[in-house]
């Protein structure tokens, strides 16, 4: 089973998510677990404080360590004492940028992935010495790390066997093989004047691979010729 344990102040904004689709499936199936765990708990004093002001001055409040701490600590030596290993991840703008690389380095390690989301003006820097990795869901800047653990779940958990039904499609698909994804049509065969590629409705199977090949470098060439030269780097 994939298992994932996500960190976080806002366990409800996941309530939809994990409701719906080859997700709820996954997880009904017993092939999928995604377990919340709100770090609130381990908050200071009366009112279970997580944030304060920054040393130095500046806007905004910073998460403080003790709850991230207590809680990333609890969380390991219960999977411990399960026989489980556990990976975490802070998922904040300065780490690495997730990639289907990564999606599918993390889908085959075998330990729960636990994912800490961010709020309010970020950690307190000594976070980032708990965890295994920090990964950015991209150049840009969100409220928090909710929907970039959201992003990852279904990213990683697609990659697994018996979750997506259909195992030859993430093959296929963009940034699978450093190519964006062959352009995809189905009926009508034309509309308003936009006809399916001639190839496609052969029943030519091997000159339906070489246009899908030639659409997929044309067009990488085209969108993301980066793709391309990192290819030749490596």
């Amino acid at each position: 089973m994939l298992r994932f344990e996500i960190l976080t102040l806002f366990p409800d904004i996941f309530s939809s998510f994990l409701e719906e689709s080859l997700i709820k499936r996954a997880i009904v199936q017993q092939n999928l677990s995604v377990n919340l765990v709100n770090f609130r708990k381990h908050g200071l004093g009366n009112h279970l404080q997580v944030d304060d002001t920054p040393y130095g001055g500046g806007p905004g409040m910073v998460l403080r360590v003790e709850p991230i701490a207590q809680t990333l600590k609890q969380q390991h030596e219960f999977h411990r004492s399960e026989g489980r290993e556990t990976h975490s991840i802070l998922l904040t703008p300065q780490g690495q940028p997730f990639s289907q690389e990564k999606a599918q380095e993390l889908c085959n390690k075998k330990a729960v992935l636990t994912l800490v989301c961010g709020r309010y003006e970020g950690f307190d820097e000594r976070i980032r010495t708990l965890v295994d990795e920090e990964i950015s869901g991209g150049d840009f800047i969100c409220m928090g790390g909710e929907v970039i653990a959201m992003t990852l779940i279904e990213a990683i958990s697609r990659l697994a066997p018996d979750i997506l039904g259909n195992q030859e499609s993430p093959e296929q698909e963009s940034f699978s093989q450093a190519l964006l994804e062959f352009p995809q049509y189905t009926r009508p065969a034309s509309f308003e004047g936009l006809d399916v590629p001639e190839d496609l409705i052969s029943g030519n199977h091997k000159k339906i691979a070489e246009w899908r090949q030639q659409q997929a470098l044309a067009r990488t060439k085209k969108r993301r010729p980066d793709l391309l030269s990192c290819k030749t780097d490596g």
